[in-house]
């Protein structure tokens, strides 16, 4: 494998240089770094074109809109956020809609980090394998509002179902023997959703149903499929997702 620049923007620069020291000898290279993300933004639009750019995201931050401006201005960077907790839910799902290829915790593993970059670079987005315990154990902070969203009024109960379902990450198949219909209809309800709320697929689909208020309740599995992959922190990545990315239906 070649080498793979990264830009790496973290304000600590502690933490900089233990990164840089933990990927010396692998094929994943730190090449420039930035203490913050307006000036990575500065970095990559004076020319410089990293593969990958590893970025500490602020909450409290207008971290989200330089985001979504990397993104947009550079389509082909492979956009990593480096977070400290997944507490928060609703982060993680901003992140992504602003245009995140993985979600990955500080304390992940050297070998779990390289692992989920080679995934990041064959187009796969990763995040934690914990946030799927804590979404069924409701130890994640989903600030759910106190009553329901008037998006979520134009949903017959089983398009709500079905979203419950893709934030367990099931695949039609387990949707459709988790609420006896068949996949035909599984699909003809899951289209009928994507219109509804305006989703171009299913990662949309459970990000808007995140920021609507919908949690993953009465989950019975968090199913493996190939199109999401989730990192264990200390672990090397599995396949198992709260939710499901890809384009499909």
């Amino acid at each position: 494998m070649q080498n793979v620049e990264m830009l790496l923007i973290d304000a600590n620069k502690l933490f900089r240089e233990g990164l840089k020291k933990l990927l010396d000898g692998s094929s994943f290279v730190i090449s420039d770094e930035a203490d913050s993300m307006a000036e990575g933004l500065v970095r990559l639009e004076a020319g410089m074109k990293p593969k990958i750019a590893l970025v500490e995201f602020d909450a409290g931050s207008d971290d989200i809109t330089v985001l979504q401006q990397m993104r947009e201005k550079h389509a082909d960077l492979k956009l990593v956020v480096l977070a400290a907790s997944t507490r928060n839910i609703h982060n993680l799902a901003r992140c992504f809609e602003a245009g995140a290829d993985a979600y990955l915790l500080k304390n992940i593993s050297p070998d779990a980090l390289k692992q989920s970059l080679k995934l990041v670079l064959l187009g796969e987005k990763v995040f934690p394998t914990r946030l799927a315990a804590m979404l069924i154990s409701g130890q994640v902070d989903t600030q759910r509002p106190a009553t329901a969203s008037p998006d979520l009024e134009g949903l017959s109960e089983r398009e709500i179902q079905i979203l419950r379902c893709l934030l367990n990450g099931h695949p039609n198949k387990v949707i459709a023997k988790k609420l006896s219909i068949t996949e035909a209809t599984v699909k003809v309800h899951l289209k009928g959703v994507l219109k509804k709320i305006n989703a171009a697929n299913r990662t949309q689909a459970a990000i808007w149903a995140l920021n609507n208020g919908l949690s993953a309740e009465n989950a019975a599995i968090i199913s493996p499929r190939r199109g999401a992959v989730a990192h264990g922190g200390g672990t090397t990545p599995t396949s198992a997702s709260p939710m499901e990315f890809g384009s499909g239906v």
